[in-house]
């Protein structure tokens, strides 16, 4: 699987981009604010349909426009594929596939399967749960359209059961109205549990092996699934804590607070873990997500990196590059000067400069 070309128009900096990629190392270099990274988030908006900030539609539209567009061609399993996004200030996105028009977001999702890297992902090991429950679906999200399905329908009712929690505090008859929902919650909650279980354990089967390599073997790493409640005691807890869930006025039970852990030689390294700790698990971690990816699909991810290379030291930047072959990549940068240092492989050089991209045909290696 590679992305083959983009055209962008009123994206973000781009009034008007086209270009085509090579199937190894892109590198996207350019001072900071130019555009790099809106690139990798074109990209990202093709695989996923939603910006990785989080961002809405209509903030990606260029200032003082009403639309844009993303128009993206990969090839995967020897079928090309042209991927069209038209975002609109105040209307839905409109989406298509090799020309034909998509009813919903989740059709699009999987066709292009993407692992993206980036400094906030460092810090997956020592913030907040979200972060992680955020790796974990969006891996799972691309692998498994059920669980994509069941994902966003467990995340709907959520909030029209945390809504109907609120309104209970001044019609408390709407109190008996509340199983319905936890019927629903707790239906899609269990599939979701299950799949998140299933998944954690195959990461950790890798993990382990990429930590301890990168790690020169004196680092032992072992992950392991929190869920919030077991799909044994799902129904019951939902229950019990129901007063809990009224007085507070949201549902405190679910996968929708779930953790995992990171335990190094005994050492959780979520709160004890040093800052290079952290960041050579956050990196084993991606690393086996790339490994996995290849053993479910049959096929290469596309990976992207964005300005992560800054953030780590030679060692750990020698054995990330040194991994990634045979793989699409997309690498951000201010300079090249590490590149050419350590002889690492680019294909292609863009440079990024005010929302404009020009090839570098400069030989680099």
């Amino acid at each position: 699987m590679f992305i083959q070309s983009l055209e962008l128009s009123d994206f973000r900096n781009y009034e008007r981009l086209q270009t085509s990629f090579s199937e190894g190392t892109n590198i996207i270099c350019g001072s900071n604010a130019q555009g790099k990274t809106n690139i990798l988030e074109a990209l990202y908006m093709a695989a996923l349909t939603k910006s990785y900030r989080g961002q809405k539609d209509r903030d990606l539209i260029r200032f003082g426009h009403e639309e844009a567009h993303i128009r993206c061609g990969l090839m995967k399993g020897g079928i090309d594929y042209r991927i069209d996004m038209h975002l609109r200030r105040n209307k839905a996105k409109g989406l298509a596939l090799n020309g034909q028009k998509l009813r919903r977001a989740s059709e699009l999702v999987g066709i292009l399967h993407i692992i993206f890297f980036s400094p906030d992902d460092l810090r997956i090991i020592k913030d907040g749960p979200s972060e992680r429950r955020r790796f974990m679906d969006m891996e799972l999200c691309q692998l498994d359209r059920n669980y994509l399905h069941d994902l966003g329908q467990y995340n709907r009712i959520v909030e029209q059961r945390n809504r109907l929690l609120k309104d209970i505090a001044l019609h408390g008859e709407l109190a008996d109205t509340l199983g319905i929902w936890d019927e629903q919650i707790v239906n899609y909650g269990v599939r979701i549990i299950r799949r998140r279980e299933e998944f954690m354990r195959r990461v950790g089967d890798i993990v382990g092996v990429i930590h301890e390599k990168l790690s020169g073997g004196r680092e032992h790493l072992k992950i392991s699934y929190e869920p919030n409640v077991t799909e044994e005691l799902f129904a019951k807890n939902l229950a019990f804590f129901r007063s809990r869930d009224i007085r507070l006025r949201m549902t405190t039970t679910g996968p929708h607070r779930d953790d995992f852990s990171f335990v190094s030689d005994g050492i959780d390294l979520r709160v004890f873990g040093s800052q290079g700790q952290q960041r050579t698990c956050a990196l084993s971690l991606k690393l086996s997500e790339i490994e996995l990816v290849k053993e479910i699909i049959h096929d290469n991810p596309v990976l992207m990196l964005d300005d992560v290379l800054s953030e780590l030291d030679s060692d750990r930047q020698n054995y990330l590059l040194g991994s990634i072959g045979g793989i699409q990549t997309f690498i951000t940068c201010t300079g090249l000067d590490e590149f050419v240092k350590n002889r690492f492989t680019m294909d292609r050089v863009f440079r990024i400069r005010d929302g404009k991209i020009d090839l570098d045909n400069g030989n680099h290696r």
